[in-house]
């Protein structure tokens, strides 16, 4: 119902977004995107671009007087930084970072330079499903549905993402030359029961969410609820621990999912490579990164998690328009908007 498509490369002239399927009738403007994509730039163990860029995300697409029409929705981010490369010579790039797509995307698309890969690669292409995710957040909000996310771990050790001692573990980390990853959690309340289905693979949510939250980069394990901890435990210990999903249905629980987000692969501490133009065994050359992405990562995890509920809902109420979706809405069976369990997130 809800389709994303998205193109630019991290120093190219922008970041382009087609969103496909939203109903017509959402108020939808750029100060409410914007919103969700300085969320993204927050400075706690961000790398050097963000003191460069401010994001923005302009409309050009499928938005009149401030309400959406039904047509795809068209955005566009700007990348500042690209001036500073525009018409420039570039130097090939031929040490591929290890953990990074530079050498398996060499291979398989014939590149002798890993700039191409690098440049899709980046985690700067996420800027694209946060200004996607926040209008599909605005969809959402429209039914009571609200998303919000985390930190929740660093470096294997719980934490709350901003305090005092995780600023010290980043900082220690930036001295070392190093990078941290961590996990974390986005809470869903007011889903209704019967979103998602369990008739076929493809149409459970809960694999939906999975493979939507692991295509973000370096996202390398997904869990709902309790998830790998539930492995431990005996049939009668894991009821309320499910994270809102019955089957790959919603079943009126706050809908709990768990992101575990790896380390950057690019540390400022070199690591053995090969230097594909020669064969011969090299260095790696540091290319501006995050020491932690995990805090700016959060808004991300949301968005993805956005975007499935928002295809999920359209899915379950159908309707061109969102007066049509919010009529189908309220005539749900009452079974259908049990209140969430006395099990409680973050209140």
């Amino acid at each position: 119902m809800i389709r994303l498509v998205t193109a630019g490369e991290s120093h190219g002239p922008q970041l382009t977004i087609i969103l496909e399927g939203m109903p017509a009738g959402l108020s939808l403007d750029e100060d409410l995107i914007r919103a969700d994509l300085a969320r993204r730039q927050i400075a706690l163990g961000a790398g050097g671009r963000m003191s460069i860029e401010t994001d923005r995300a302009a409309i050009v697409g499928g938005v009149l007087a401030g309400r959406t029409t039904g047509a795809p929705v068209a955005l566009a981010i700007a990348n500042a930084n690209h001036e500073a490369w525009k018409g420039k010579s570039v130097p090939a790039y031929t040490t591929p970072r290890p953990g990074h797509a530079d050498f398996a995307a060499a291979v398989k698309y014939g590149y002798d330079d890993v700039r191409p890969a690098l440049e899709r690669a980046s985690a700067r292409e996420t800027a694209s499903r946060v200004a996607a995710g926040a209008c599909c957040r605005a969809m959402l909000g429209e039914f009571g549905i609200a998303v919000e996310g985390r930190v929740v771990a660093l470096g294997g050790a719980p934490c709350d993402g901003a305090d005092e001692t995780s600023v010290a573990l980043i900082e220690q980390t930036r001295k070392e030359g190093e990078t941290l990853g961590g996990v974390i959690e986005v809470v869903t309340k007011g889903l209704p029961v019967g979103l998602g289905s369990h008739v076929s693979a493809d149409r459970r949510l809960d694999a939906r969410l999975a493979a939507a939250v692991m295509s973000i980069p370096a996202i390398k394990g997904v869990e709902i609820g309790d998830g790998f901890a539930l492995a431990a435990m005996k049939g009668t210990e894991t009821r309320g621990r499910m994270g809102g999903l019955a089957g790959g249905i919603t079943d009126g629980d706050p809908l709990v999912v768990r992101a575990a987000m790896k380390p950057i692969p690019t540390t400022l501490k070199p690591q053995s490579t090969v230097d594909l133009a020669t064969g011969e065994p090299a260095q790696t050359v540091y290319e501006r990164s995050d020491v932690c992405p995990v805090p700016r990562a959060v808004v991300v995890v949301e968005a993805a998690v956005c975007l499935v509920l928002a295809d999920a809902l359209a899915e379950k109420l159908g309707g061109d328009s969102l007066g049509e979706m919010k009529a189908r809405f309220a005539q749900l069976p009452s079974t259908c908007r049990l209140s969430p369990s006395a099990k409680t997130f973050w209140s």
